[in-house]
């Protein structure tokens, strides 16, 4: 049975895309089978990992067109599948409403599946609507990026409390995975004013790797590619292997080469 976790938070360029497309792909290089479920009507993490939109995507899943499994498409890791996104998501929360047991549609969709992988990471739209609230209701966690910038615990609290409600009426069974630190700046005082705040605010629920400012890891979407690809010596790359590695540990994994 996949874990599913949920890359969350409603306020915008925090590095949520980022991280789900670098983690998934981080994940699936340590040979675990990985789905990463583009839910967000940009689709940025389908084009960021280079998948170009098509007519099968997450929208027909959710409107009940298409079966999840016909959607699903490989990408050029091994270990690495997309469900992708679309345009079309754009309208699909105002279609949503009319449906019956509206906030399970997700979930219903990947039972399907979820035997098949190891991992499920959804990244959601920067907005607490039915489209988020589809993915906290199918999900065992949320990963919740933070960035390193004034202002950043704002708006926090209506994330923690939306996860609260979906908890109680919902799925009782969502946790917070954890708490991720990005756009570091070592340089800047503020940085680490920040990260002492967010530690206090969430104690160990603060993952140890701190994703730092990083020119390649802001390059490699326009290549279509995960920075592990793109440039695997990087700081941003090996953040997110850091990342992933402490992900696993948390998990009471570790790599499959590892282990072979």
């Amino acid at each position: 049975m996949a874990k599913k976790i949920v890359i969350a938070n409603q306020k915008g360029g925090v590095g949520k895309t980022t991280t789900a497309i670098n983690l998934s792909a981080s994940i699936a290089a340590a040979e675990y089978k990985t789905l990463l479920i583009d839910i967000d009507p940009q689709a940025n993490s389908t084009s960021g990992i280079g998948v170009e939109q098509n007519d099968k995507s997450v929208y027909e899943v959710l409107v009940g067109l298409e079966k999840v499994e016909n959607c699903i498409v490989n990408t050029y890791m091994p270990f690495l599948d997309l469900l992708p996104s679309t345009i079309n998501l754009v309208g699909a929360e105002v279609e949503l409403v009319s449906m019956d047991s509206r906030e399970f549609l997700l979930k219903n969709a990947l039972k399907e599946i979820e035997d098949k992988y190891d991992f499920i990471f959804i990244d959601c739209p920067p907005s607490l609507g039915l489209l988020t609230l589809n993915s906290l209701t199918c999900a065992d966690s949320v990963l919740i990026p933070v960035q390193c910038e004034y202002f950043a615990l704002e708006g926090l609290g209506k994330l923690l409390n939306t996860i609260n409600i979906v908890k109680k009426s919902l799925n009782e069974n969502l946790n917070i995975e954890g708490v991720l630190l990005t756009m570091f700046d070592t340089r800047l005082r503020l940085s680490h004013q920040v990260v002492e705040e967010v530690k206090k605010y969430f104690g160990p629920k603060v993952y140890n790797t701190v994703i730092h400012r990083n020119v390649r890891l802001s390059e490699a979407p326009s290549y279509s590619k995960p920075v592990i690809l793109y440039d695997a010596s990087s700081v941003g790359a090996q953040n997110y292997i850091s990342l992933a590695s402490e992900l696993l540990q948390r998990s009471n994994l570790e790599p499959k080469r590892m282990r072979e």
